[in-house]
């Protein structure tokens, strides 16, 4: 018993604890590396994000800009009113008429 025992702890000795040494290392090496990857990628993606939202920024002040300017809008709004009044007159008119057909019979 005493020959298996020593050949076991040989074994253990030999082997064993220098491959789950490198075994160790191997895994906290990697779990390093990892943590490291996932550093950076948080730093580039904040970096991104923030440059999308200063280009989402500068479209919108853009887009602010040159798109619809106050007097292209006053003057919509003026051809708007216009275009309306002279509908409510032609009602005015078509009601007045149909109220003075419906007089006469």
């Amino acid at each position: 018993m005493s020959l298996i025992s020593e050949d076991l702890i040989w074994w253990i000795t030999a082997f064993d604890l220098p491959a789950m040494g490198g075994l160790f290392w191997l895994i906290w090496r990697t779990r390093s590396e990892a943590e490291t990857a996932i550093d950076e990628l948080h730093a580039i993606l904040d970096s991104r994000s923030s440059q999308l939202r200063e280009g989402l920024s500068a479209f919108k002040l853009e887009v602010a800009k040159n798109y619809a300017s106050h007097s292209d809008l006053r003057d919509l709004e003026d051809r708007l009113t216009s275009h309306l009044l002279r509908i409510e007159s032609k009602l005015d008119r078509t009601a007045l008429k149909a109220e003075a057909a419906a007089r006469e019979k």
